[in-house]
């Protein structure tokens, strides 16, 4: 059993949630022993249909239900949110010694807290994040790629990965990660304002400031996409776009090599495993992918009218990128 005190508040943001939400509030109550609350942070109260919030309201206000009186949900207007600033008001309405950032599609398993916090036991660990694993309709390559990002060991990282693993040695993700509150205020907490990449631009200070991130592969969530080309288009733009916005964090750290490396990796599994068919859609994605990537590092010579289509969040763009341009 964990440590007195290895309790944590589960913080997430939501926006139309649905089954996959109702699905993980259901397996958070069997996670209910290690959370002290979930802060739930929904954009716009009128997209949360009636079932999310009977399901809410079931787990939070029945008396036999094991997260009785542990769920506080707030609204935010859509024009307010973004990846970062949202996260941060979460925060700030926990006062919990660990919290945990979740999105609202990633279920857990019954022990998933549990694992995540039980590297918090050495003192350097700041960040500790979950493994992903596919769900049962996702695409062979994204299966793969599952596989190819949050492998079945778990690992602690520190500054002196990064020669040697590049970007990957503060790769980390708020689909399911754990903070220790401590550090995340000595440093200053998240960038104020994130298109993309929060967690990542946070686990590089965690790293530059001595601290380590833990790879907790024992913490699983079911978690995945079958993304179309547009939306790969759209993603990867954010991402690049992020990456030039912080040069502090991304400057002589090259992704491309990694990428590279996915994108072979995954054709020979898709041969290997006699899904060739699944290759075209590999090469099709691995474009989108690519040409959304290249765009956004070099959104500063774009069209505002350009950067605006091209990227997933409209809002953010319009308040922090083309109004300073």
């Amino acid at each position: 059993m964990p440590e007195k005190g290895f309790k944590a508040d589960i913080i997430i943001p939501v926006y139309k949630p649905g089954e996959f939400f109702i699905k993980q509030i259901g397996i958070l109550k069997e996670n209910a022993a290690d959370i002290e609350r979930i802060i739930i942070i929904n954009t716009e109260e009128s997209l949360m249909e009636k079932s999310v919030l009977d399901a809410t309201d079931k787990a939070d206000k029945a008396e036999d239900s094991p997260l009785f009186g542990k769920i506080d949900l707030i609204h935010i207007k859509k024009e307010d949110f973004d990846h970062a600033a949202t996260r941060r008001l979460g925060v700030s309405l926990s006062n919990a010694e660990f919290f945990v950032f979740m999105t609202d599609d990633a279920i857990p398993e019954d022990d998933t807290i549990y694992e995540l916090l039980q590297p918090f036991k050495d003192e350097k660990v700041a960040m500790s994040y979950a493994r992903q694993l596919a769900r049962d309709d996702c695409r062979e390559a994204e299966r793969f790629t599952r596989s190819f990002n949050y492998p079945d060991e778990s690992r602690i990282k520190t500054e002196k990965d990064v020669e040697r693993l590049g970007i990957k040695a503060f790769f980390a993700s708020d689909v399911c990660c754990a903070y220790r509150r401590s550090v995340y205020d000595s440093l200053g907490g998240l960038v104020e304002h994130a298109v993309f990449n929060e967690d990542m631009i946070y686990a590089r200070k965690v790293l530059k400031n001595g601290y380590a991130i833990s790879y907790s592969a024992k913490a699983r969530v079911i978690h995945s996409h079958n993304y179309g080309p547009a939306a790969q288009l759209h993603r990867n733009f954010d991402l690049g776009l992020s990456q030039a916005e912080h040069p502090e964090v991304f400057s002589g750290i090259r992704s491309e090599g990694e990428g590279i490396r996915l994108v072979r990796s995954t054709a020979v599994h898709l041969i290997k495993t006699g899904h060739m068919a699944g290759l075209f859609g590999l090469f099709i994605s691995s474009a989108s992918k690519y040409a959304g990537y290249l765009l956004g590092k070099n959104y500063r010579k774009l069209p505002k009218r350009l950067v605006r289509l091209l990227s997933g969040n409209k809002t953010y763009i319009d308040k922090y990128i083309n109004a300073k341009r």
